[in-house]
């Protein structure tokens, strides 16, 4: 129980056969935009077609409903072992299911740390149990401390398909070469989040005139730029890729934008709060609003925006970040970066940016689909007959209020906690299993 509101369970069932009628398929993968109807067997996608029928089959009228591949979060924080209080695997991967994500990365901040074979394999072992695939991304240092390089071996052997030391951003260079050189050797990257601590120092939001009004220290736009510039630099000289998280500045983006075209392995991320939302929401003070990187400035917003029209930004991913009610419930001075996002990453981008002509359908979806999965190198899901059956049915025209008591998270700390979103979702598939609300 948390706080007067009750643990949700996700109840899922086997579906063994299905036939998904009237269904919108939408998949920018195989450009297909077309009314047709689905038929599931045995967790596979078998027919899709005009009129399909199929004795003794579960029919699902999708009427109305926009069908899509599952969703990937690439950046996700699940805090077992060791915060259960916040959010386990097992309501980290409902909160997946329900905001439609099929595939999900979790960050390696847990306690202990995600720098060992056993901590790994406990966390592909729990997530095995759930509707989602859970892919972990293993620390670069033990302890997340920067100082020792973890057994990134073993740790890639047992199956990490990355290595970050999560919200740290590694300052030691040498070690982070070392870090780099190994990387290489597994083809996988080393995911940053950019913050120079020494300049962020005691910032709690954007550096500018509204930290001087609101009266709260600030982290400078250059605390972010200055740890791109030098990954991008890094990157370049070892070869190896190298992906950005989170950025939020407009610099950040130009930086990233004019390393492509260099050919430099370097990839990178955004938030969906970081598209929708700016410094000016934290005039209430409100904690869930604290978040790393802080919100910026409207300018900021727009260039992130750009940079996911040119493929300059690869990928969208929430930063799923729960806490404990009486970790938020306190003055934003003392409280704890970060906002939950799972369940409300879609409807917030569907409502803020497609349905305001922001940007399209086709490329939230890259971003939320291709874009992750090929960064990690994860199978992407596409709507084709002979795939398997990985996709998410949404009522697009329907609205719904994100009450605390709807959450399947343990924690209620979300960005758009009673905001009222387009987009429900009617229905999830992975894994031979089927989750509807």
């Amino acid at each position: 129980m948390l706080k007067g509101f009750q643990v949700k369970e996700l109840n899922f069932k086997p579906a063994k056969t299905l036939l998904i009628k009237n269904g919108r398929l939408v998949d920018p993968s195989t450009n297909l935009d077309q009314k047709v109807d689905i038929l599931v067997r045995s967790g596979k996608i078998e027919k899709i077609g005009n009129d399909l029928n199929a004795d003794k089959t579960e029919v699902l009228d999708a009427t109305g409903w926009v069908v899509f591949p599952g969703f990937f979060d690439m950046h996700a924080h699940l805090r077992e072992p060791g915060q259960e209080d916040q959010e386990t695997i097992e309501s980290g991967c409902a909160a997946a299911i329900a905001g439609g994500f099929t595939g999900l990365a979790t960050m390696p901040d847990t306690h202990p740390t995600t720098d060992t074979r056993s901590v790994v394999e406990f966390i592909l072992r729990e997530a095995g149990k759930t509707m989602a695939d859970v892919t972990p991304v293993a620390a670069i240092t033990k302890n997340r401390r920067g100082e020792e390089l973890a057994e990134m071996v073993e740790l890639f052997a047992a199956g990490a398909v990355a290595f970050s030391d999560a919200e740290r951003s590694l300052g030691n260079i040498r070690i982070l070469r070392h870090a780099l050189d190994y990387a290489r050797m597994f083809a996988v990257p080393l995911i940053d989040v950019c913050e120079d601590a020494a300049l962020a120092g005691e910032g709690l939001m954007n550096e500018g005139v509204m930290s001087t009004r609101l009266g709260m220290h600030g982290i400078p736009n250059v605390a972010e730029d200055v740890v791109v510039s030098r990954d991008i630099h890094l990157a370049e000289y070892t070869g190896t890729p190298v992906h950005l998280a989170k950025i939020s500045t407009t610099r950040a983006v130009a930086l990233v934008r004019d390393a492509k075209k260099r050919g430099v392995k370097i990839t990178c991320d955004v938030t969906p709060h970081h598209l929708i939302l700016t410094e000016n929401d934290l005039v209430t003070y409100n904690t869930n609003f604290k978040v790393k990187p802080p919100l910026r400035t409207q300018a900021d917003c727009n260039a992130l925006i750009a940079g996911l029209k040119d493929d300059t930004i690869d990928a969208i991913s929430t930063d799923h970040s729960p806490h404990a009610p009486e970790e938020k419930e306190v003055e934003i001075l003392v409280a704890p970066f970060g906002s939950t996002g799972l369940e409300t990453a879609f409807p917030a981008l569907y409502s803020h940016l497609v349905k305001t002509n922001r940007l399209s359908l086709e490329r939230i979806l890259k971003k939320l689909i291709s874009g992750p999965r090929n960064i990690l190198k994860q199978p992407v899901p596409a709507l084709r007959e002979g795939e398997a059956a990985n996709l998410s049915m949404w009522d697009l025209e329907a609205k719904r209020t994100f009450s605390a008591e709807s959450f399947y998270s343990r924690s209620r700390n979300a960005i758009f906690l009673e905001k009222e979103l387009s987009g429900v979702v009617k229905a999830v598939l992975n894994k031979g299993k089927i989750w509807q609300p």
